[in-house]
């Protein structure tokens, strides 16, 4: 590096350090002059920084700005070597901006904070014009901006106003159209008050008159009362005379009764002997048929799902279903998705068929009973890929018929007197099943039974 008795002007220099600022910089010309001392640091050696720069060296740019500020300055302002070396570094990075300074014409499209801080810097001739226009400038600048901000809150402000006055101008609003709803309001609970009183002075009137009635029904009924009595003991006396004439004519009844008594059996004697000699002259054949035989009735071993009265066990008692499935050609119709979702609801559907079907399997085999379970194809979002399991029926309803349709219609496509026991919880199932001849049960039996399987 150059050292600064080497280059320079020293004739500018001492013109430099003739002229002098009558009052500090301008703020924003003193932070970018802070700012280029700071850049500056780089290109320097510990030695070549003053004493009191030393301890910053090692900074970074920003922190030494922050930190080392006014320390900069005043080495800058006190300091003529320091000042041309960081001169001579400003003349490295900017080599237009610092030679049309020196050569006393600065750039026009240059920003005079920038131009100021490096003429502060480089002290050419007239360098406190420079300096002293571009605080100009930037006051200026900070009084057109303080300006423009003053405006834009006043605008702001005004705006609120308005904002606010179109607020209160709606709240008023608001508040008399409530006040006058209120008043509306208030003028119709009197004309319900005062419909009231009247309602109560008619109540009282009419209150009045009904006791005046009450009293005269009571008076009325005291009299009819009286009346009843004497009618009853009227009455009383004429059904004790009409019991001593009943019991004198069953007297006379009894003393007749013998002889009518006499006739009658002779003639049943000689019935009975004619009948006797009829048959013996007919040589009839004993009877095989009697009037028994022509009640129609369930006979022993003959019987049917509804003729089990479950004989003492609940609803929901798997006996129950036991007795049911040994009858001789019993056909079992499960609801599937009823259990399922009575016993198992949190399960996924596909779980929920696998588990009761492999139940149902089982009982099958156990009973050797048919089994059917039906299950709702309006659930399923493609067809079902499952292969029943061994002695169980498994049916989806098509689209547009539900589950409980197929129920009744293969409840309806049995022979009458063939026993048939539907699984559902459903109320509308079970009457529907019911009025075919079905036998329905509810869920909970055959979850139940399942579980013993």
């Amino acid at each position: 590096m150059e050292r600064p008795d080497s280059g320079g002007d020293p004739a500018g220099a001492a013109g430099g350090a003739a002229e002098g600022l009558d009052r500090p910089l301008p703020e924003g010309v003193r932070r970018r002059v802070v700012a280029l001392v700071s850049d500056a640091f780089g290109g320097l050696t510990i030695g070549d920084l003053p004493a009191q720069l030393r301890q910053y060296a090692r900074f970074t740019p920003s922190r030494r700005a922050k930190f080392a500020g006014n320390a900069m300055a005043a080495a800058l302002e006190g300091d003529a070597v320091f000042r041309q070396r960081i001169g001579e570094r400003l003349r490295e990075t900017q080599p237009e901006l610092a030679g049309t300074l020196e050569a006393g014409a600065p750039p026009a499209a240059a920003d005079p904070v920038d131009v100021a801080a490096a003429a502060y810097v480089l002290r050419p001739p007239g360098w406190v014009k420079l300096v002293a226009a571009a605080g100009e400038e930037a006051q200026r600048v900070e009084a057109e901006r303080a300006d423009e901000e003053s405006r834009q809150e006043l605008e702001r402000l005004r705006d609120e106003v308005e904002r606010l006055k179109a607020h209160a101008k709606a709240e008023a609003d608001r508040l008399r159209s409530e006040l006058e709803a209120a008043r509306k309001e208030a003028e119709s609970l009197h004309r319900k008050l005062r419909s009231a009183q009247s309602d109560v002075k008619r109540g009282e009137a009419a209150l009045r008159r009904a006791a005046a009635d009450s009293e005269a029904a009571k008076a009325e009924a005291h009299a009819q009362v009286s009346a009843a009595e004497s009618e009853a003991r009227r009455l009383r006396a004429r059904l004790g005379e009409a019991e001593s004439a009943v019991e004198s004519s069953r007297r006379a009844a009894r003393e007749g009764r013998s002889l009518e008594d006499m006739r009658v059996r002779l003639l049943l004697d000689t019935v009975l002997d004619a009948a006797q000699g009829l048959r013996r002259e007919l040589a009839l054949p004993p009877a095989s048929l009697h009037p028994a035989d022509t009640v129609p009735a369930v006979e022993p071993g003959r019987m049917s799902p509804k003729d089990i009265a479950a004989r003492a066990l609940s609803e929901t008692d798997p006996a129950l279903l036991d007795q049911l499935l040994a009858l001789p050609q019993v056909h079992l119709v499960v609801d599937g998705y009823n259990v399922t979702k009575t016993g198992y609801p949190t399960m996924p559907l596909e779980k929920q068929r696998l588990r009761l079907l492999g139940g149902l399997a089982m009982l099958a085999a156990q009973t050797g009973a048919e089994m059917t379970c039906v299950f709702d194809g309006a659930e399923l979002a493609a067809p079902v890929l499952l292969a029943p399991p061994r002695g169980v029926r498994v049916l989806f309803s098509k689209p547009g018929v539900t589950a409980d349709e197929l129920i009744r219609q293969l409840v309806r496509a049995e022979p009458p007197g063939r026993p048939v026991v539907v699984v559902s919880t459903d109320r509308e199932v079970a009457d529907g099943v019911a009025k075919a001849g079905a036998r329905p049960v509810a869920s909970a039996m055959l979850l139940k039974r399942l579980s013993r399987v």
